[in-house]
């Protein structure tokens, strides 16, 4: 999965579950920044993303991986 990827479906769960998603583009550095789900929040890189670093990032949003 790569970060494009990744928003796509945070976006979608987070729609499903009812809350707010955005992503903000300047909170990061180079090709990264931060996505929001709710009060969470997580940075996002553009290119592949491994699945110990996707496990990092779904515990940071506070969502299972079976939900997402």
């Amino acid at each position: 999965m790569n970060g494009a990827e990744f928003r796509r479906r945070a976006k979608r769960y987070a729609k499903r579950a009812n809350l707010k998603c955005w992503f903000v583009p300047s909170h990061g550095k180079g090709s990264h920044g931060r996505l929001y789900i709710g009060a969470n929040f997580t940075t996002v890189k553009h290119g592949e993303i491994d699945t110990r670093l996707l496990n990092a990032m779904l515990e940071q949003l506070k969502v299972r991986k079976e939900d997402f």
